[in-house]
């Protein structure tokens, strides 16, 4: 691909997915890998996270690694300064989008959860509300997936409350061969007015036009004075792929999709094999 010999000695941040990347497969931060990016943080690399995950789910991860600073959530849709937690963008799900989705969920028996703003939910101020319609064995896995306990509502009573603005994501939770339908017929609704993504080989992810990892990895750069060349993302989904295009190096692990390593500069052994760490201590320690 043209990669210029210096290309990695510009590099002063690494941009990282968690699930598939730099997580095990049972979810948990490798030692290996905890060792390396400390280790390059304690030479003046950057890490920052850009993760479809929630804050909530992620602190873990960060407060472990000992990283601060802007990062990204929610696939793009919040850019938060960390530990401080202040929210330096948003772009919101609207609500009549969240009404819908929840149709296509009670139609199909699939299902449909949604991330709220702190604050709409009594008693969760400080972080995003999950919410979902009843439990069920998906809503058990992704507790198990992010430790999020969630809180089950009428959602069709949320989406009418007068002061929801819109949500931060929406996700479907079914098994892949149902995504191709759910995208149709949110296609077919809306349009460009939203973003839809696959984030794990379950999830569907439902967000407001404009949010992706890359427009939230270009607002980081902008607020940590980074320039592209600066820059190496890693991950593995197709979510990823817009922050490869915003970077100046990108790699994937080898049990990432297809078109993800076909767009990659590098690939590193999977993330069960803590490729990640193999890979950055080879070109940077």
């Amino acid at each position: 691909m043209g990669i210029q010999k210096n290309a990695f000695q510009k590099i002063k941040a690494l941009a990282i997915d968690l699930d598939g990347t730099a997580l095990l497969p049972d979810t948990s931060l490798g030692r290996k890998t905890l060792r390396v990016l400390t280790q390059l943080m304690a030479q003046g690399m950057q890490v920052i996270f850009c993760t479809g995950r929630a804050i909530e789910s992620s602190e873990r991860y960060r407060t472990a690694i000992g990283t601060e600073g802007p990062m990204v959530y929610f696939n793009g849709a919040e850019v938060v300064d960390m530990p401080s937690g202040t929210v330096l963008s948003a772009n919101l799900l609207e609500p009549d989008v969240i009404d819908f989705c929840v149709d296509i969920s009670r139609s199909m028996d699939v299902h449909f959860q949604v991330f709220l703003p702190p604050g709409i939910i009594e008693g969760k101020d400080k972080w995003e509300a999950l919410v979902i319609e009843k439990q069920r064995a998906e809503s058990e896995m992704y507790h198990k997936h992010t430790g999020i306990i969630p809180i089950a509502h009428d959602l069709k009573t949320i989406v009418s409350l007068p002061g929801l603005r819109g949500c931060v994501k929406a996700m479907f939770i079914c098994d892949s061969p149902l995504h191709d339908e759910i995208r149709k017929k949110l296609s077919q609704r809306f349009g460009g007015r939203i973003y839809v993504a696959r984030t794990f080989p379950t999830f569907l992810e439902v967000m407001n036009a404009g949010v992706s990892k890359g427009e939230g990895l270009k607002t980081v750069m902008q607020h940590r004075g980074l320039n592209a060349d600066e820059v190496l993302a890693l991950g593995d989904e197709e979510n990823d792929l817009t922050m490869f295009k915003v970077s100046g190096l990108s790699a994937a692990p080898a049990s990432a999709r297809e078109n993800v390593r076909a767009a990659a500069d590098f690939i590193f052994a999977s993330n069960a094999e803590e490729g990640l760490a193999a890979f950055l201590e080879e070109k940077f320690l």
